[in-house]
């Protein structure tokens, strides 16, 4: 491989920001064309990393990696990598971070800082995803929070100060957990080292309690993300007051992070996730059934899906806490179905807001006739939101519970539940926005543009795909889930 090339992938959103930078403020399409183009040269060199055989899939363990010593004492390097888990992850990065800046036409308001914090966005989340020292993930991990609290505040709605506060403390304050867990595990290593490798070998060496203290303040750190419950507090305010491209990588990416870290700190501390074993499922469960609920409540439609998205991450952290095959191949193929999911609802929901200035579904009626393409592509990521046969959901659900079944018996039979509230607000949603009496202020709805439907059929065809081919995705997160089992003791 070249070794510069996870590099450039990195750096390639960081220099399309600083082209930004130097192009004239009032230029608002040469600015938005820069960022449309810088999006889309990451997505396709991700996409041609895989094809060129740059990275090897079927290699277990790392795919490809790069490694520059930074400071031998500090223990500290530039080291990057990607495996069947984190490169899902980057793809769904890049492929959602370019539908997020194509659905951002609306923004008028300084567009030369919002596709700025944009691509310096999309490098940390990527750098997250392929950071193989800890020093370094945590410095990434934080490079999201500025960015992510200023489109917030800068370009969300009327309560986006709060909103972008709220998120602001909660990350901050799972971030100092986080941070303690880090140094007392670098204290731990004989050789003083953050890398994966190192630590992961240090902590080997610790007891069972000493590894389920650490693992709580990485929990606390990287459950806020998630977001477990009940650390979600800051989501739906946050999705209900940014702007809806802001949202999908909300929603899209932002959560996945969060579990990325919980896999992370289940594999290097393996003990300690067996004692929490019991923890972690009953997590997953409430957060399935009360996001479920929750969202069945709503009539803002952000908020329903923001609520449903606690949902779906309890399926994540339930497969996790299987500490088995099945479960977390759910677990990771869920992350990827919920990607394209979110992506598309918030993407479409946004768009429709744009047009209709409301997100309460009981304003809609009869969207059907006035707007077909609408119609189409609403349905069909509610259909997938329940995770029918024939969707990316149904796959990561199946194999979640099976995975849970083989672990917890007929205790599972509480994801069927959230399973028939999650189709009980779908179906009340689609009816209300598609069906019944016409009402004359969504008589005139424009229907989506060529370059929306464009948008919206990339990520309806990869939830349709990844539905009916499941096995692409299967097959390249294999030998990391077989690492997995490894590292669990269990084969």
């Amino acid at each position: 491989m070249n070794f510069h090339s996870l590099v450039i992938l990195l750096l390639l959103p960081l220099m399309g920001a600083a082209i930004v930078v130097v192009l004239p403020r009032h230029n608002t399409s040469l600015i938005r064309n820069t960022a449309i183009t810088t999006s889309s040269l990451v997505l396709l060199f991700s996409i041609y990393l895989i094809i060129s055989g740059d990275i090897a899939p079927q290699v277990a363990g790392l795919w490809a990696s790069y490694t520059k010593v930074w400071n031998t004492r500090l223990g500290t390097s530039f080291a990057l990598g990607v495996d069947g888990l984190s490169y899902p992850m980057v793809m769904l990065t890049a492929l959602l971070v370019w539908v997020a800046v194509l659905a951002s036409k609306g923004i008028t308001k300084q567009p030369k800082g919002y596709y700025l914090l944009m691509l310096v966005l999309e490098t940390a989340i990527l750098g997250v995803f392929m950071a193989r020292d800890w020093a370094l993930f945590y410095i990434f991990w934080e490079s999201t929070l500025i960015p992510l609290f200023l489109l917030i505040d800068r370009w969300g709605g009327k309560g986006r100060q709060t909103a972008a506060l709220n998120f602001f403390l909660y990350t901050m304050g799972g971030s100092v957990f986080m941070l303690l867990s880090l140094l007392v595990l670098f204290d731990a290593t004989s050789v003083h080292s953050f890398a994966f490798s190192a630590i992961a070998e240090g902590v080997s060496h610790l007891d069972a309690s000493k590894q389920t203290l650490i693992f709580l303040g990485l929990l606390l750190g990287f459950g806020v993300k998630m977001p477990i419950f009940p650390l979600h507090g800051w989501l739906p305010l946050a999705h209900v007051e940014a702007p809806s491209p802001v949202s999908i990588l909300l929603s899209g990416i932002l959560l996945k992070m969060g579990a990325y870290g919980v896999i992370l700190a289940v594999v290097m501390l393996p003990e300690a996730a067996k004692n929490m074993q019991v923890v972690l499922a009953a997590l997953g469960l409430i957060a399935i059934s009360y996001g479920g609920l929750l969202a069945w409540r709503q009539s803002d439609m952000k908020k329903m899906i923001a609520y449903s998205s606690v949902a779906h991450m309890g399926v994540v952290l339930l497969g996790i806490s299987t500490l088995n095959r099945n479960g977390l191949t759910g677990a990771i193929y869920q992350m990827v179905a919920h990607g394209f999911v979110a992506g598309a609802l918030f993407m479409l929901i946004g768009l429709l807001y744009e047009r209709t200035h409301t997100r309460n579904i009981n304003d809609y009626g009869s969207l059907l006739k006035a707007t077909p393409k609408f119609a189409f592509f609403i349905i069909i990521a509610f259909i997938a939101t329940v995770g029918l046969p024939g969707t990316a959901g149904f796959i990561a659900e199946l194999h979640v519970m099976i995975g849970g079944f083989e672990r917890w018996g007929w205790v599972m039979l509480l994801l069927s539940f959230g399973v028939l509230v999650t189709a009980a607000y779908g179906v009340r949603t689609i009816k209300c926005l598609f069906t019944g009496p016409v009402k004359a202020p969504m008589q005139n709805v424009p229907d989506l543009r060529p370059s929306e439907v464009f948008a919206a059929s990339i990520l309806i065809s990869g939830i349709l795909f990844f539905g009916f081919y499941p096995n692409l995705i299967l097959d390249s997160i294999s030998p990391s889930v077989d690492g997995f089992m490894q590292a669990v003791g269990k084969h």
